[in-house]
């Protein structure tokens, strides 16, 4: 596994912090795991669609079946890692490097570990990390994503918008 600022640096950091958080690469048997956290990110737009339980249940899965392949397809290089608490997963990082830049793919916490601080944690280690090797770093999200305020806070900048992602960067772009 490559680890941001050089080998394993973001998991070693991580193992000695105070909660026990631990990351590794993603494995087969992570599947339900990702498709139920996924599945709770999409949670606030599944409560205000008036489908049936199974309908948003079989929506949902079509997602994240859809949104894995290509995330196979278009980031074969990347790490795709399992957050892990106590050796119980809770979330994952999925990071791309590039020479010029790093994209944060895709971050992600269980409902419950939202919020605590650990997202900004995880991200600010892929700051140091692009800090340190001259790199920006690029993530899409959202425009009704809460985690889009935590962007903001890192110093995150929206340079432009695709779809419904704006797509942002740091370090801020200047004018």
């Amino acid at each position: 596994m490559r680890g941001l600022a050089g080998p394993a640096a973001l998991s070693s950091y991580m193992n000695h912090s105070p909660d026990s958080i631990q990351l590794r690469p993603k494995r087969d048997d992570d599947r339900s795991f990702l498709a139920m956290l996924y599945a709770s990110t999409r949670q606030q737009e599944m409560d205000m669609i008036d489908w049936t339980d199974e309908q948003k249940r079989a929506f949902l899965q079509w997602q994240f079946d859809a949104q894995t392949a290509h995330y196979d397809q278009q980031y074969g290089g990347a790490d795709f890692l399992i957050i892990e608490q106590k050796g119980v997963p809770i979330g994952r990082l999925y990071v791309d490097r590039r020479e010029d830049e790093i994209e944060v793919i895709d971050i992600a916490l269980l409902p419950e570990c939202r919020g605590g601080g650990l997202g900004s944690r995880l991200l600010q280690e892929v700051l140091g990390e692009a800090e340190q090797s001259g790199r920006r770093v690029m993530i899409y999200v959202e425009n009704f994503n809460p985690a889009r305020r935590l962007y903001d806070r890192l110093g995150f900048q929206h340079v432009d918008t695709n779809g419904v992602y704006h797509i942002m960067k740091w370090p801020a772009i200047s004018a």
